[in-house]
């Protein structure tokens, strides 16, 4: 599964989209970042869902509802207000519900796209959408935003942006069926040996994936040799087809490689 991220500018309409994996709060907070670095600021107020990455308590037409802490961080850093929609009012947020059923047509694509080109595709809506006349408010989208950048606050400085910012970035499988990470490695299903896969790191870990599927998934470690156990007994199998206990070889070998790489 792959979701896309929305964010809808109130007066012009001027969108702006992401591709993810995830729909973790890290994930959330690096595409809003992008998001404002890609308009050139920072809206005053953003009017959110009631989701669990920004909300703890649902905000309803009797309770104020409460916004998770690290989140409330995150729109401090950046200087935004949080406005949740009251829950049960799918018209409050009409703005991005209309234009998320403009992205049904992704699915003609099923299977046509990896990774990378998905995310062309998305990014070509996009500017397709910021483009066109919008019924709503009667305005061109790019058009519009000329003037709605004037009401932006300035973008937080760049050492805050980078901090919330994830980068899918591609990296080769080595031989060993193993990837590498500031030094060390991790290693993936076997069947990738050789293959070149999409890396991202948040929430201490490290989440590797073949086109838009997930793979691999490694706490980030200061050993040298992260194996997942299957893994490597996949490895040793594909070598020693005929070796009568290749569980049991893969466990010592393990134990073997944790003693001599062992961080002290």
């Amino acid at each position: 599964h792959v979701n896309v991220g929305v964010l809808v500018l109130g007066n012009s309409r001027f969108k702006s989209y992401g591709l993810t994996m995830s729909k973790s709060q890290s994930i959330l907070m690096s595409f809003l970042m992008e998001c404002f670095e890609a308009i050139g600021g920072v809206p005053k107020i953003i009017l959110t869902d009631n989701m669990k990455t920004v909300m703890d308590e649902h905000r309803t037409e009797y309770s104020k509802g409460v916004v998770n802490e690290r989140f409330e961080q995150f729109a401090s850093d950046s200087g935004f207000e949080i406005k949740p929609c009251i829950a049960g009012r799918p018209r409050t947020k009409g703005k991005v519900e209309s234009i998320m059923k403009l992205l049904d047509e992704i699915h003609a694509y099923q299977g046509k796209f990896t990774y990378e080109g998905l995310h062309q595709f998305v990014q070509k809506l996009c500017e397709r959408h910021n483009q066109s006349f919008n019924q709503g408010n009667r305005k061109i989208p790019i058009l519009a935003l000329k003037q709605e950048k004037s009401h932006l606050l300035p973008l937080p400085r760049k050492e805050i942006r980078d901090s919330y910012k994830i980068k899918h970035k591609l990296v080769k499988v080595n031989p060993a069926s193993m990837i590498t990470y500031k030094s060390n490695q991790y290693s993936v299903p076997a069947e990738y040996k050789g293959k070149t896969v999409g890396l991202q790191v948040y929430d201490d870990h490290i989440h590797v994936y073949y086109n838009t599927d997930l793979i691999a998934q490694h706490r980030i470690s200061n050993k040298v040799l992260n194996y997942k156990e299957e893994h490597y007994t996949d490895v040793l199998s594909r070598g020693m087809p005929d070796y009568p206990d290749i569980d049991e070889l893969a466990k010592k070998n393990l134990l073997a490689m944790d003693e001599v790489y062992k961080i002290e």
